[in-house]
């Protein structure tokens, strides 16, 4: 999830390359509403990647919530480029299972995935 078109057309066809199936949401709202999708086909995501804030939208602070109450096993990464940020510091406290900061590069992002997924 990630409020810039750029980034997720260039995430997800990285991610398809090396053998992910991939959903993109442009704010949580959609986040949720993909996820939730997801669970009631049975294609269940093993992990999701969310942007902290979105301006004007939910961002990842808020979105994980809603995702832990429709999955408590949910698991998020958060992604910013403010690293100072409390939910970047200590993401556990706040639902998510690591971090992933911006800027990142596709070897980062599949490392915290494989993270997440352990």
């Amino acid at each position: 999830m990630d409020d810039e078109e750029s980034i997720l057309e260039v995430m997800s066809q990285m991610l398809r390359r090396r053998g992910f199936e991939v959903a993109c949401a442009r704010d949580g709202r959609e986040a949720i509403a993909v996820y939730r999708d997801g669970l009631e086909s049975g294609a269940c995501f093993d992990a999701v990647v969310m942007d902290l804030s979105i301006p004007g939208g939910m961002g990842g602070r808020e979105a994980i919530h809603q995702l832990l109450e429709i999955d408590p096993g949910v698991r998020a990464l958060v992604s910013s480029g403010h690293a100072n940020d409390p939910v970047m510091v200590r993401p556990a406290e706040h639902g998510f299972v690591g971090v992933l900061p911006k800027p990142y590069s596709i070897a980062e992002l599949v490392s915290a995935l494989e993270r997440a997924l352990t």
